[in-house]
């Protein structure tokens, strides 16, 4: 999760025809964008789903008092809500894909972002739909990618973070100590006393701030830090001993259960396939 690079910023689209409108409330739109391209924070009045055809990228979000880091591969997609900030960092180059949506064409209960499970059939209506123009054909490659996204799989791939102003910061504290190193895993009490609180307490504020268990945000943690290593290259072994699983298998086992594919899936050699 670290960055040993400076990162580059690049601008975020302004062009007059980039939102959607009651006539085409569906539009996608292809860039190409280097490793470590940084774009900055921003948010709409619509809808945004965005994912990578290649590469990876990290997609942090502000959501009242609660901010969200997706690591997010190319097999995955990050839904946005309206006037949600949020900002983009490439973690490997990517050829990023944003396809920016009219609230009205979206169920009502959308309200939180999500990560998307991106289906070959959504894949390449999207890319059908960068250079489609007006009439029967586009309205239907429209229709369809909305009904592919309202049924697509959702992930828990985010790794939540308490606000850098109004959250607890003893709170914050521990979560960028086990970021820092996931292999870590002392137990909650260790990681309480480090900062100053007690386990009842950082556990209450694990439910209250961020809404989940240490335990369930740890794993997220552990998967954040893996998928990078795992699409840079390295092997399954090295990403389980950086991971601070023993074995393997071990890691192996968590890692699909969570994802739902094998770690190999995720390795550099295989995304071009996929």
């Amino acid at each position: 999760m670290k960055r040993k690079t400076a990162l580059t910023p690049v601008s975020f689209d302004t062009s007059a025809n980039r939102p959607p409108s009651a006539a085409r409330p569906v539009r996608s739109r292809a860039r190409s964008l280097a490793m470590d391209a940084h774009i900055e924070p921003h948010q709409h009045p619509w809808s945004q789903f965005t994912y990578c055809a290649s590469g990876l990228m990290q997609v942090t979000v502000t959501q009242g008092e609660v901010q969200t880091t997706f690591i997010v591969p190319s097999t995955r997609a990050v839904w946005l809500p309206p006037h949600v900030q949020h900002n983009v960092v490439v973690l490997e180059a990517a050829e990023l894909r944003t396809v920016d949506i009219a609230p009205a064409v979206l169920p009502p209960d959308w309200i939180e972002c999500r990560v998307l499970v991106v289906s070959k059939l959504l894949r390449e209506l999207i890319h059908a739909l960068e250079g489609s123009e007006v009439g029967p054909r586009e309205d239907a490659l429209m229709a369809l990618a909305m009904d592919e996204i309202t049924r697509a799989d959702t992930q828990a791939l985010g790794v939540p973070m308490p606000h850098p102003e109004h959250g607890d910061k003893r709170l914050r504290t521990l979560c960028e100590a086990v970021l820092r190193n996931p292999a870590e895993k002392s137990q909650l009490r260790d990681w309480g006393k480090q900062v100053g609180a007690s386990e009842r307490t950082v556990a209450r504020l694990f439910r209250d701030e961020l809404d989940t268990t240490f335990q369930q945000w740890r794993l997220q943690a552990v998967l954040a830090h893996a998928l990078p290593q795992l699409t840079r290259g390295l092997s399954i072994a090295q990403v389980a001993a950086a991971s601070g699983y023993a074995s393997d298998s071990a890691f192996s086992a968590m890692f699909k259960q969570a994802m739902g594919k094998a770690p190999s899936h995720f390795q550099r050699k295989k995304l071009s396939n996929k």
